[in-house]
Formats: structure tokens, sequence, C-alpha cells
């Protein structure tokens, strides 16, 4: 995309609860390029018609009740992968990569991890090392790529409430931490901490004790880019609009401008 494009990345928690906010967003914003995390289900049961109607080409790679990604888009992909490039298959739905005009753009469902030490947190890792192999093996640092979604780690501290009180949970572990940088050493990085540097800037608000009410959250739906694309980065946003409404998602949506 050679053109100005608005990219929108969004875990929905569940596409069937959360359809006619979803459509409504799209119709009043029109991003361009629409990446939508979790929408647990499979994809022939994908409410497809109302996106079409709204301009948008779908990709899908979804499954019964769990992760699922869908890529929307103005513009028809050039390519389409589902999964990881080689064998063997992911567990579960987690990436969509697509080429749209000339850019790569990943859309990542990166697994939660459940707890340090368990089969689910060795699977993140692994999960997180076996993406690094692929960019490795198929995709350039001088060329447009995007890695997009819910990465479900917190970057740093200034994407935390209170980092003490995280130690020894996912989502902010040394290793997670690691398995991040090395991923961002491809040379990927962070177009939201292109213009700001503050602290409490979240997109993830659990449902209880009035978490968003207060401001209690994470910062783990990241947008990374190449140098072609990161410097092309005009704005980043973190749209708290649709947590006001009825039956929300915990995760709010991110706008990334590229001139």
């Amino acid at each position: 995309m050679t053109a100005p494009f608005t990219l929108l990345t969004w875990n929905i928690n569940g596409i069937r609860a959360r359809l006619d906010g979803v459509l409504t967003y799209l119709a009043e914003r029109e991003p361009d390029v629409v990446c939508l995390q979790e929408i647990k289900c499979e994809e022939k049961v994908f409410p497809r018609v109302p996106f079409m109607e709204l301009g948008y080409q779908l990709q899908l790679h979804g499954s019964k009740g769990y992760a699922g990604v869908a890529t929307l888009s103005k513009q028809k992909p050039s390519e389409v992968i589902k999964g990881f490039r080689e064998a063997p298959l992911d567990s579960h739905c987690r990436i969509l990569n697509t080429v749209i005009g000339g850019v790569r753009i990943y859309n990542l469902y990166v697994p939660n991890g459940t707890a340090l030490g368990t089969e689910a947190f060795t699977y993140k890792l692994q999960w997180l090392e076996r993406l690094r192999q692929e960019l490795d093996a198929s995709a350039r640092a001088d060329e447009p790529l995007l890695l997009c979604g819910d990465f479900n780690i917190a970057p740093d501290a200034r994407d935390l409430v209170d980092p003490a009180s995280m130690v020894g949970c996912t989502h902010f572990s040394p290793e997670e931490h690691a398995a991040l940088a090395k991923l961002q050493a491809f040379g990927l990085r962070d177009c939201f901490r292109k213009f700001n540097e503050e602290a409490g800037q979240f997109t993830w608000f659990d449902y209880r004790a009035g978490a968003f009410r207060k401001n209690q959250g994470m910062r783990i739906d990241l947008v990374y880019a190449t140098a072609p694309l990161y410097e092309r980065c005009v704005e980043v946003v973190h749209d708290a609009t649709p947590r006001s409404e009825e039956s929300p998602s915990d995760h709010i949506p991110v706008l990334a401008k590229f001139s």
C-alpha cells in the first residue's frame, strides 16, 4: 500500500457476542485493514455478509469455540497464509499472514500462557520462537512488514498498573520479555511508543472490580512495524469508546495510521 492507510487491530472476544458493535465501529471509522482476534467461531458460521456490505474482503482462520483470527481489507490480498508456513500445524488458529497492497501483515493472537511453569507457558515461548524463525526464513527487515494483534505480553513497566504485583505471573515475566525482545530484534519497532511514552496507556481491562473505570489494565494489543512502515506511521490511537457500550470486549481497539 503506497497510499495512506489505516489499520485496526482488536481482540473482540467473540464475534457473535460483539457483532453489532463491531459493525457500527467499522462503519463509522472505515479502516482500510481490520485485524480481529478471538473470533471464537468456525469459518463456516462467521457472519460474512454484513462485513462484505461494508466493502471488506474477508480472510478467516477460525475453529469451534476458541481463538480464531480474521483479517478484513478493502483491497483483495495477493497472498493469504493460515497459521505457520511450515508443519507442524499449530494447535489453535492464531495467525493470519496476508499481503495487502505489497504490505505483509501478520494478524496474531499470541498464546496466553496460563501460568509460569506450565505446558501452556512453554507452548507460548516456543510459539514466539517459531514466529521469529519464520520471519528469519521468509521475510526481510527492509521490506514493509506489520505484526499486530493481542500479544498477551505487556512490554515494560509503563504497560501495567503495578509491575510488582505481576512478579511470578504471566504477561510480564523475564522469559516473555526475552522472547518479545528476540522477536523485535528482527527489525520491528513499537508504533505506539513512537508517539506516546507515558505510562498507563492500556488496551485490556478486566471485566471485574471496575477496572476500566479505574484505568487498571495492561497494554498487550500491539502494532510492530519494520523501518519502511514505522517511518510512515503518523498516529496510533487506543480508542476506549467501545468499552463504554453494552456487552463490550475486554480489549479496546488500536488504530494505526500510515502516510
